[in-house]
């Protein structure tokens, strides 16, 4: 069933047919599709196009159509080319002949480009609300566990944090994607509707009027822009790709954490699996599936970005590609965002391991330096002394802290007996930019 043919002589092969369709995918786009149908003829009836009479029996048509539809009566299915032919065509089957009236001073193009914008737009917010609810459990995540720990360089052990301001690393992270996605809907709030096939139509049509009802900012100034762009496809899943990165960055350490020989904290039953031969294993699986499933989505924006290479205005079939991937990037990156929310706030923390991660690491060798230059030290100098005292340490198998004061002058007679609050580690937090651990 479809909605051409006139100058066609010959079926389309049955393969081909198959082959063609997009209705397995695009039928996610059918409450969107209705939804700018409705505005379309409102707006058909506003101009004069139709009557009041034929825009009610329309309307009641497509919203008869989505309430049997989301009861399950009617299901979407069949030989149809995409969601649109089925909505349009099961009209036609319900009104009559006026149903046909529907698709006036509108193509498929404008009509696919409005629903998949409308699509992402409403998506896009739903992710912005999961990740505010990740953010909202790494706060508290944080809060309740503002423990002394080693932080971090080339896993190298290095200076002393705490392990709620690891967590709002992450924090920020999020807080920068959710911008992100937020700018993306600024850019993408444009409405394509009524640019038609490419260049417009020549009724005396109002774009203003469905641009405003469906709730777009203004609509497309360029009727070959609008209905070739993909930008937004490709700029959200780059946004995707950014928060699948930060997510396998956090999944990466949690996995790293919960192994034996960190033991910093213990997964939730509900997030890890056993081993078919080994019984005491408790596998990071949550984890190691987000750090696995964001491949698949920079999968998803390399196709993209190759799918729209070189394509001449305005739309082409390639263009089909974009849902499939879209609708792929999506799901994976909204059902990690859940798994890791829940990860979080099931998380156990072993706050001795956390607390011992600091001894004999020498983290605070750095504040050792500080000392010095305070002392009127240059720093290059006291950097020296700090390294010799730390190869001193590592021989006897000492903390810098555990040092006599005679073994501090030793190495430098300006050392005395406030050394030891200075490179205390509770008291280091408190020290320069530290302070924001405590404050934050």
């Amino acid at each position: 069933m479809k909605l051409w043919g006139g100058r066609f002589k010959e079926e389309v092969d049955y393969l081909m047919n198959k082959f063609n369709s997009s209705l397995p995918f695009d039928k996610r786009l059918f409450p969107h599709d209705i939804k700018a149908s409705i505005a379309h003829v409102t707006m058909l009836c506003e101009v004069g196009i139709l009557s009041n009479g034929e825009k009610e029996k329309i309307v009641h048509g497509l919203k008869e159509i989505k309430k049997e539809v989301d009861s399950g009566d009617l299901k979407i299915e069949g030989d149809y080319e995409d969601i649109h032919s089925f909505i349009e065509l099961n009209l036609i089957d319900k009104i009559g002949p006026v149903g046909k009236k529907v698709h006036t001073a509108r193509s498929r193009n404008d009509q696919v480009a409005v629903a998949m914008k409308l699509f992402a737009k409403e998506e896009t917010m739903n992710l912005i609300g999961r990740l505010n609810n990740l953010n909202d459990a790494l706060k508290i995540f944080g809060d309740e566990n503002n423990i002394i720990m080693a932080g971090y360089t080339h896993l190298q052990r290095a200076q002393t944090v705490t392990l709620k301001y690891h967590m709002m690393a992450y924090y920020q992270m999020f807080k920068r994607d959710i911008k992100r996605l937020q700018n993306s809907v600024d850019i993408l709030n444009e409405s394509p509707l009524g640019c038609c096939a490419l260049a417009g139509t020549t009724y005396d049509i109002d774009r203003d009027f469905t641009a405003h009802n469906l709730g777009f900012k203004n609509k497309v100034a360029n009727f070959l822009d609008g209905i070739s762009d993909r930008d937004y496809i490709i700029e959200l899943i780059s946004d995707f790709s950014i928060i699948m990165m930060h997510l396998s960055r956090l999944s990466e350490e949690i996995i790293m954490w919960s192994s034996q020989e960190f033991k910093f904290i213990t997964l939730d039953d509900k997030y890890s699996t056993g081993s078919s031969i080994m019984p005491q294993k408790k596998n990071p699986d949550g984890a190691e599936l987000i750090r696995g499933k964001t491949g698949r989505v920079y999968g998803s924006l390399m196709s993209i970005l190759t799918t729209m290479k070189a394509l001449p205005l305005a739309y082409n079939k390639d263009m089909q590609e974009d849902k499939e991937q879209f609708f792929d990037a999506l799901d994976t990156v909204s059902n990690c965002v859940v798994i890791m929310t829940s990860m979080i706030k099931t998380m156990k923390v072993n706050e001795k391991n956390l607390k011992d991660s600091v001894k004999m690491g020498f983290l605070n060798a750095t504040e050792v330096a500080d000392y010095l230059v305070n002392k009127g030290i240059s720093f290059r100098d006291a950097h020296e002394i700090s390294g010799n005292i730390v190869l001193y340490c590592e021989e006897k198998n000492i903390p810098i802290e555990k040092l006599c004061i005679n073994e501090f002058k030793n190495f430098n007679p300006k050392f005395e007996e406030d050394i030891y609050d200075f490179i205390d580690y509770e008291k280091s937090l408190e020290k320069g930019i530290k302070k924001e651990i405590l404050q934050d």
